[in-house]
């Protein structure tokens, strides 16, 4: 087990693959772990040095009281890469890992220079959307918010199938203030304009049945940088690297080859 201490904040994180390889570091989804990306891992090209971490609040990271900001999130992997002496990574980024992306390619581009975006946007939902769901994480904890969240992580051909049910339970583990913190973050993050004056190469993923952030919405933000590459995964949802892990990491290889990452 590695981690890292950032402020008395404890980091959980994982390195595999080539020590000395080119830097690839993911990022997960809300109510997710760096577990997220297991079933592409044995998919990708050999050579590469691969990151991944537990966000604050999910996995075995260090939960500090809700709320967070999205700037502290962008600061906790920014710390821990400039810990890792990384630099010129391509970031893989899901959901909320997207955003990180994002706002970390703006602030630290010495730490990116490449980008997938993978079933995020730069402004997701509403704040009022966000506000529900914390006071109905805070009223009744996340067991009754999981229900309705599976239909968006997943197509119906998954949905309410055995393969489901360890997303359902790794949901219903993450610890409340490890929700709602991530949940104000992502309230009050809008990167329209901040995005819009990114230069390097971005792919975009996005899954055909995702009703959290659809194909549009994610298309909408991939427009903002010049030269980006849109590709929506079919039979997924939210999560396509776990539901088409095969086609995601075809995807994921072909750009790593395309910009000569490698």
């Amino acid at each position: 087990m590695q981690v890292f201490e950032k402020n008395g904040m404890h980091i959980h994180y994982r390195e595999d693959g080539d020590p000395n390889g080119a830097p690839l570091v993911f990022s997960n989804s809300l109510g997710t772990d760096m577990r997220l990306w297991d079933q592409i891992m044995p998919l990708l090209p050999q050579g590469l040095r691969i990151i991944r971490y537990d966000m604050r609040g999910h996995g075995l990271t260090d939960c500090p009281d809700a709320p967070y900001s999205m700037g502290a999130l962008i600061s906790d992997i920014e710390a821990l890469l400039d810990h890792l002496e990384v630099r010129n990574s391509l970031f893989v980024g899901l959901s909320i890992g997207g955003m990180i992306a994002q706002g970390l390619a703006t602030k630290r581009l010495d730490l990116i220079r490449a980008m997938v975006l993978s079933n995020t946007a730069a402004k997701i939902a509403t704040p009022a959307i966000w506000q529900d769901r914390i006071d109905s994480i805070r009223a009744e904890g996340i067991g009754p918010v999981s229900v309705a969240t599976m239909s968006r992580w997943f197509s119906p051909q998954m949905y309410s199938t055995a393969a489901m049910s360890p997303w359902q339970n790794m949901l219903c583990a993450t610890r409340p203030d490890g929700y709602i913190g991530c949940a104000h973050a992502i309230s009050g993050t809008d990167f329209m304009t901040t995005t819009s004056a990114l230069r390097l190469p971005v792919m975009g993923i996005a899954g055909d049945h995702d009703s959290s952030t659809p194909p549009d919405l994610v298309r909408e933000t991939l427009d903002l940088i010049p030269g980006s590459s849109f590709h929506i995964i079919r039979g997924a949802g939210h999560l396509p690297c776990v539901e088409q892990p095969a086609e995601f990491a075809h995807l994921l290889s072909d750009f790593i080859r395309a910009i000569g990452h490698i």
